[in-house]
């Protein structure tokens, strides 16, 4: 902790060293300072909460939809392992198609809303959590399986009893890893179609060279991001102590 801190200031500080000293350029690469002042002014006329507030709901509802989507997904198709086999080619090509390229088809389809929004996030992480679902759930232990069935259990008994319970690890790591991919893709919607979160003022700010802004929502983006991740590992510690 004492070195990533000692990382931290040093880097700070020779980012604001090598503002003031002209060794870069200010209007260019910002500086700490300016950006400690652009987000308390952010603050005080209250954008700072409106961008930041609208993101993360954005991020938050994309990410229950995925989880909740991508889950009930993965167990129709281990329950239905003909029908996985049907679907996995379209799954492959929907998780490897580049998501930036549907935003502009998205904006025709559903307009420039925040319906747009949603959907771009969640196609960004949903086809790659239904397949990593699926894969864990085919890969629980199978004596397990046949000791149920043995006991007269039924599938749904398999799933209640064994399946579940023995991915909860699975379904957390996937959790952690769908939240940051749903955040990507709400600021990839935003880039597109909003007229307020953090991608907007990022795009916003870039088109009018108000580049401490700009650098101000990254960081702020930065610490969402951290924030979010150490939620779903406090859960993960919860549920797994």
């Amino acid at each position: 902790l004492i070195c990533r801190g000692f990382l931290f200031l040093l880097l700070i500080g020779m980012w604001e060293t090598a503002s003031r000293l002209s060794w870069i350029d200010r209007f260019i690469f910002s500086s700490p300072s300016l950006i400690l002042n652009c987000l308390w002014s952010m603050v005080l006329d209250g954008s700072l909460f409106l961008h930041t507030g609208v993101t993360l709901g954005e991020t938050l509802l994309s990410f229950a939809l995925v989880i909740s989507i991508g889950l009930g997904a993965a167990l129709i198709l281990w329950l239905s392992p003909t029908l996985a086999q049907i679907l996995e080619p379209y799954l492959v090509i929907l998780n490897s198609l580049p998501k930036s390229a549907l935003a502009p088809l998205l904006i025709v389809w559903l307009g420039n809303n925040t319906k747009t929004i949603i959907t771009a996030a969640v196609s960004v992480a949903l086809f790659g959590s239904i397949m990593t679902l699926h894969t864990g759930f085919s890969q629980t232990d199978p004596d397990k399986i046949r000791l149920i069935y043995s006991l007269g259990g039924k599938k749904t008994d398999v799933l209640a009893k064994v399946l579940l319970p023995a991915s909860i690890p699975l379904i957390i790591s996937n959790m952690k890893v769908n939240i940051g991919l749903c955040l990507v893709g709400v600021i990839i919607g935003e880039f597109l179609s909003s007229r307020a979160g953090l991608g907007y003022l990022i795009i916003y700010s870039s088109q009018v060279f108000q580049m401490t802004v700009l650098v101000s929502s990254i960081i702020v983006l930065c610490i969402m991001s951290v924030v979010l991740y150490q939620g779903i590992a406090w859960l993960e510690k919860k549920f797994l102590a």
